[in-house]
């Protein structure tokens, strides 16, 4: 699935954009602004969205909307881990007290990740795709893979196999002996039974289990295989990040529920990965204009990149 180098154009630069798709130093700096109001907003709209979404569920109390509910608490989770990415790279709060603060208390804990842990791992990813220390390899490697091998991925994540080994790993960090990892491990655990708590006491006692927890270890899980693959998948390592990086064309429904705060505009994000999500969109634009980015690189949509995921033929050994 790596481009041919008949589609990865050479570019001569424009005002906006350099050669290496990077944008020039004086727009970089009007892309780099950091609008602390909107996001503060985006954070607060997350939880407001999601107590109404249970409130709405619980009080029509009937077994569609329970459905939709409970898909739509994946969407929960994968905007609280869309802005933790962002306070991640430091561009989601000016102030970087009250980012990394909002990063771990108000969004990665909420979703059992440690954010100090995962800004180790991501900082790798970015400083070298498909290089020695690349922490996502296991999510992606070895695409293309059949169908069968694909759906059987599906259904390891959607039946919450994959989510219930990873978390009980999780939960039995919090016994080991190093005493970071110890402390935040324990952090998580004990936001979440407050949590469980506030929902047996004031709510309903499966509120807690079924609309938060549960979405987690399944929806969850196979929104985040099917977005890395998409990032990733069947790529290797290369100077050009066209090569490391796939680009998919953004539409209503995936940006609504699938990656949520322009966490779709990979190749811009990869590119330079200083620009506030509120940027990318812009700058993917330049990249376009510039002809850095092409019909003939980016797939037309998730359901074109994923049908080619799962492509190889199935003569071919399965990928476990």
């Amino acid at each position: 699935m790596v481009p041919d180098a008949s589609v990865l154009t050479k570019i001569d630069g424009t005002d906006k954009i350099s050669p290496n798709g990077h944008p020039t130093s004086q727009w970089r700096t009007e892309l780099r602004h950091i609008p602390n109001v909107r996001n503060a907003i985006s954070v607060i709209s997350i939880y407001v969205q999601t107590f109404g979404i249970i409130w709405l569920a619980l009080e029509l109390h009937n077994p569609i909307t329970y459905v939709i509910a409970f898909l739509l608490m994946g969407r929960a989770h994968a905007q609280l881990l869309a802005l933790m990415h962002e306070s991640v790279h430091r561009l989601l709060f000016r102030n970087r007290k009250l980012n990394d603060f909002a990063g771990r208390w108000l969004l990665g804990y909420m979703s059992f990740v440690n954010t100090d842990g995962y800004r180790y791992v991501h900082m790798a990813h970015h400083r070298e795709e498909f290089g020695p220390n690349e922490p996502d390899i296991p999510l992606y490697a070895n695409y293309p893979i059949t169908r069968a091998s694909f759906w059987r991925k599906m259904r390891r994540d959607g039946l919450g196999r994959t989510g219930f080994r990873m978390l009980r790993g999780q939960f039995m960090s919090i016994f080991k002996t190093d005493p970071q990892q110890l402390n935040t491990q324990r952090k998580i655990f004990a936001l979440h039974a407050v949590i469980l708590t506030l929902s047996v006491t004031f709510v309903n006692p499966w509120v807690y289990v079924t609309l938060w927890l549960l979405p987690y270890i399944t929806v969850w899980r196979v929104m985040n295989r099917l977005r890395s693959i998409a990032e990733h998948g069947g790529l290797r390592a290369d100077s050009d990040r066209r090569v490391t990086t796939h680009s998919v064309k953004q539409h209503l429904f995936s940006s609504f529920y699938f990656v949520p705060f322009n966490l779709g505009w990979h190749i811009a994000h990869h590119t330079d990965s200083g620009i506030p999500f509120r940027s990318l969109p812009k700058y993917h634009r330049q990249l376009r204009a510039s002809g850095f980015v092409t019909d003939a690189y980016e797939y037309s949509s998730y359901l074109e990149i994923w049908r080619a995921l799962r492509s190889r033929p199935a003569a071919t050994t399965d990928a476990k």
